[in-house]
């Protein structure tokens, strides 16, 4: 930006009209200028205006004001186009590696994600025996190795906080029979938690946690209204026990239905889903690339006795899951 130019603030003196009586009694006669003997005063000569040689120096000094100003001070940068942006961006995506947006939804949801642990008598099942070896092998032991004595872990899951109280919700088959429940918050803080509601229709526990976190945070929810196939999302738990772990697929239908191998309970309107889902990611949010908790994994769709992923897991939507803690969000 150039430097105005600056300017004097005495006012301009116009010249006065020229007055021939005037003249002639202003000019002295030989007789009186040899008589006194002074020279005749610098406006008598002929000519000369006051001012001029001032006014001279100064149009000189704001000349090269004006002219230097191009030098001294910084001209306004050059306006930015569409192509200049452009350009920028694009190099920035060449030069840095952004995370994925499924790993920046799964760390929008990470703090309100739970191990969830049942305690108590061993169950006899088919899965438990496939979490029990799970478990074992994810900490290097042999397979069928026997828990140490005391309690015994009857079931490990996942659960997601939906009230900073400590409100979570859990699969109702986690946590059922259980003698004990705890909690490990994201924190590594562990706790104690009861069952304070069920939704057995939809496979759905209300947990309490006794001991919360100072600074716990919990899950945004989003409707499922406008949820569609081939929509991304996230499955955040812990299979086997591992975790919390992420996978990312994509919403393969909706309304579908599900009955356990056991032919015990059909559940309805569920959310079909691709993002790899083994035993212990049962109660884990189902999120979409915004972090918001869409549905509550529920089950997996093997017709073998691995009861391991083969591409198609279920979740409960959060309308329904939501309304088993009391309080429908939408």
């Amino acid at each position: 930006m150039r430097r105005p130019a600056f300017y004097s603030r005495s006012p301009r003196t116009l010249p006065q009209a020229a007055d021939p009586a005037a003249d002639e009694a202003a000019v002295p006669s030989p007789e009186g200028a040899a008589g006194n003997g002074a020279p005749p005063p610098p406006h008598a000569k002929a000519g000369w205006q006051p001012g001029r040689r001032s006014f001279a120096f100064l149009l000189v000094l704001c000349t090269a004001l004006v002219a230097g100003g191009a030098t001294w001070w910084p001209r306004q940068g050059k306006a930015l186009t569409q192509k200049d942006i452009d350009s920028a961006v694009l190099r920035t995506l060449q030069t840095h590696t952004l995370p994925s947006p499924a790993a920046k939804a799964a760390e929008i949801v990470r703090p309100s994600v739970v191990r969830v642990v049942g305690y108590g008598p061993e169950k006899a099942t088919p899965e438990a025996r496939i979490q029990k070896r799970g478990r074992n092998m994810a900490k290097g032991k042999p397979p069928e190795a026997d828990a140490p004595p005391g309690e015994v872990e009857r079931g490990v899951g996942t659960g997601v906080v939906i009230v900073d109280k400590g409100v979570i919700l859990t699969n109702l088959h986690v946590v059922a029979g259980a003698e004990t429940i705890k909690v490990t918050f994201s924190d590594g803080l562990e706790a104690v938690a009861t069952i304070t509601g069920v939704q057995p229709e939809n496979d759905l526990a209300v947990l309490q946690a006794q001991k919360i976190p100072d600074d716990l945070i919990p899950a945004a929810m989003r409707s499922t209204a406008d949820l569609q196939p081939g929509d991304q999302v996230a499955a955040v738990g812990f299979p086997f026990g591992i975790g919390p772990s992420v996978s990312a697929g994509v919403v393969s239908g909706l309304k579908r239905s599900f009955r356990s191998p056991e032919g015990k309970q059909e559940l309805g309107n569920l959310i079909q889903f691709d993002a790899a889902a083994n035993p212990g990611n049962s109660g884990g949010p189902l999120i979409n690339m915004d972090g918001e908790v869409l549905g509550i994994v529920t089950a997996i769709l093997n017709p073998t006795q691995q009861r391991t992923f083969i591409g198609i897991g279920f979740a409960v939507p959060i309308e329904n899951a939501a309304s088993a803690a009391g309080s429908p969000p939408f």
